[in-house]
């Protein structure tokens, strides 16, 4: 993403001016923050160490914050960011910006703390934000006549479908919690998939013109990238509506593959010296892995499907959404594009989380002392996210070097 060029002038010199100039500098602060806080709270949840006051239970209160709370988030942060570029009009400032941000940390308190309110209350507060923030996207794309971007409101649509789907499993009217928990995930797994198959062969592109060859160039997107989609898309959607068919499993390994030949002609090993640029393609990889595990752990069981399905949640989004949140926030307030040594930590403890919660329950009698450690090396990489990233995303843009 490039630095936006239009921004509105904001009057007064209040610590929140500069907060609220972009969508990206609320949404990414609250979003790591919650997730870095949200993960070690939910397995003592679950360990039943600690009482959270909710009406969802620990096997759906841990995904549903995790993807449409923190998820939520990031996907909030970008497209508030990109959407400008993209349709070349003002982006969200201000008193609108925090009105959404308000929704969002509403909906966060009011899941958390539902079994002590009516349960159609707590839905109400908490799909409040999804269904403000589509009319919002929905708005810029149609007025900025930016049809090619018109296919991300309907990931947006069915974020808001899988989080109502898990609310009508806590007001005792449907059994389709997991459903709406798989439909969340696949969701921003497709997002990956789609927003990161952009960006990453394009900042490669980029950056092996300025340092190499040209002729070094990742593959440019044709017929085979258009199968690799459409064949996630197909495994996707498979796995939503029939987790646990064979024929679901097939289409997931033929996906991974068909991903995993996709990034190979990107070019990546060529960017290992610019861990920025690198991460971007350790995130996509977990995808056609994570894919390629789910469906050959179905047809040859090694593990829990669970651990199988942490390579896209903990692998995939965890690794793409950092590897976003770093790069967005250095490009737009001025820094250079260039991972510092915390950066670099970020990017460590985030593999080593994922790489932790996948083997767990091949570790015997430590399979909750490695669940313990993947928690803490997660929240320890959100954590210096928010701890390092702090003072870019709430002071002024700098001038850039």
């Amino acid at each position: 993403m490039a630095p936006i060029p239009r921004y509105r002038a904001q009057a007064g010199t209040a610590p929140w001016t500069s907060f609220l100039s972009a969508g990206f500098r609320p949404f990414f602060l609250f979003g790591a923050l919650w997730a870095a806080v949200a993960l070690p709270l939910s397995i003592a949840y679950f360990e039943m160490m600690a009482e959270v006051p909710t009406r969802f239970p620990p096997h759906i209160w841990h995904p549903h914050e995790m993807v449409f709370g923190f998820g939520g988030a990031v996907v909030a942060g970008f497209m508030l960011t990109a959407i400008p570029n993209w349709t070349g009009r003002m982006p969200l400032q201000g008193a609108p910006l925090a009105g959404l941000v308000a929704l969002w940390l509403l909906g966060r308190v009011a899941v958390t703390v539902s079994s002590s309110e009516p349960a159609p209350l707590a839905a109400a507060l908490d799909l409040a934000f999804p269904a403000v923030f589509f009319f919002v996207v929905l708005r810029e794309i149609v007025t900025g006549r930016n049809w090619r971007n018109l296919p991300l409101t309907a990931a947006l649509a069915l974020l808001f479908v899988g989080n109502l789907m898990t609310h009508l499993e806590a007001m005792d009217i449907a059994d389709t919690g997991a459903a709406g928990v798989r439909t969340g995930v696949a969701t921003l797994v497709m997002l990956v998939t789609l927003i990161g198959g952009r960006i990453t062969p394009s900042f490669t592109r980029n950056w092996l013109v300025k340092t190499s060859s040209a002729e070094e160039a990742p593959a440019p997107f044709g017929l085979f990238d258009r199968f690799a989609l459409a064949a996630t898309f197909v495994a996707l959607i498979a796995w939503v509506s029939f987790p646990d068919s064979s024929a679901t499993a097939v289409l997931q390994i033929i996906a991974g593959a068909a991903l995993l030949l996709r990034l190979m002609r990107w070019r990546g090993a060529r960017t290992r010296g610019e861990p920025m640029l690198f991460v971007l393609h350790m995130g996509y990889g977990w995808v056609a892995l994570g894919l390629l595990f789910m469906g050959a752990n179905r047809l040859f069981p090694v593990t829990d499907s669970t651990s199988a399905l942490h390579a896209l949640t903990a692998g995939a989004i965890g690794t793409m959404t950092l590897a976003v949140m770093t790069r967005a926030t250095r490009g737009h307030t001025g820094r250079l594009l260039s991972a510092d040594g915390g950066t670099k930590a970020i990017y460590v403890a985030i593999t080593l989380a994922a790489i932790l919660r996948i083997g767990a329950p091949w570790t015997g009698e430590y399979y909750f002392v490695s669940l313990a450690a993947a928690a803490a090396l997660w929240s320890t990489a959100y954590g210096l996210f928010v701890l390092l990233y702090f003072g870019m995303l709430t002071g002024p843009r700098i001038k850039e070097s």
